[in-house]
């Protein structure tokens, strides 16, 4: 059992003063996160869940939105990093996804805040690649116990502390990995 914190996500927003960051908190037992909690300091923001719980923000029960098609959907991912060795594949995979969806994809700087919007129903999918686990820990509890879906898009990795998230409202998932997957087999 352990406890996976991010005392900063969003560091670079953070240290630039952008106000969109936050402190991160999962539990995990066997290898499966429980609960965990994610809050926005700026906005006095606070998602959290625990296994069998639901989710909730703010004490208000959350669920992810009903959306079906990729099409309509709104979108968020991050990065990529600087020194990525894959970076130029991330911009093409962004142009990809952009050409199927008819509202441009968001990009905010923060995992956690990503996955807890995406629980929330703010948004209908997230994506990031190269995120180290601590980015994304509690909120895989949070967007699982909202009804969303959350996996891995890293073969043989399920150990790694780095992971390749795909989160979604769970209708739009198939679709959506469907995409991003093509591009990488290309």
């Amino acid at each position: 059992n352990r406890w996976i914190i991010d005392p900063i996500d969003g560091t670079l927003n953070f240290l630039n003063g952008i106000p969109h960051f936050a402190i991160s908190i999962g539990y995990e037992e066997k290898g499966e996160i429980v609960c965990g909690l994610i809050f926005d300091p700026i906005k006095d923001e606070i998602f959290f869940a625990e296994k069998g719980s639901g989710a909730f923000f703010n004490n208000a029960r959350i669920r992810v939105t009903k959306k079906n098609k990729l099409k309509n959907s709104v979108l968020l991912t991050g990065g990529p990093k600087f020194n990525s060795p894959i970076k130029n594949n991330i911009f093409q995979e962004y142009i990809n996804v952009s050409n199927l969806t008819e509202a441009p994809i968001r990009k905010f700087g923060s995992a956690a805040l990503g996955m807890s919007y995406v629980a929330a129903g703010r948004f209908d999918g997230y994506w990031e690649w190269e995120l180290n686990y601590w980015d994304i820990a509690a909120g895989i509890i949070i967007l699982k116990e909202a009804g969303g879906y959350v996996d891995f898009m890293e073969p043989g990795a399920k150990n790694s502390l780095k992971k390749n998230v795909i989160a979604t409202n769970s209708m739009i998932h198939e679709e959506l990995q469907g995409a991003l997957m093509k591009k990488n087999i290309e």
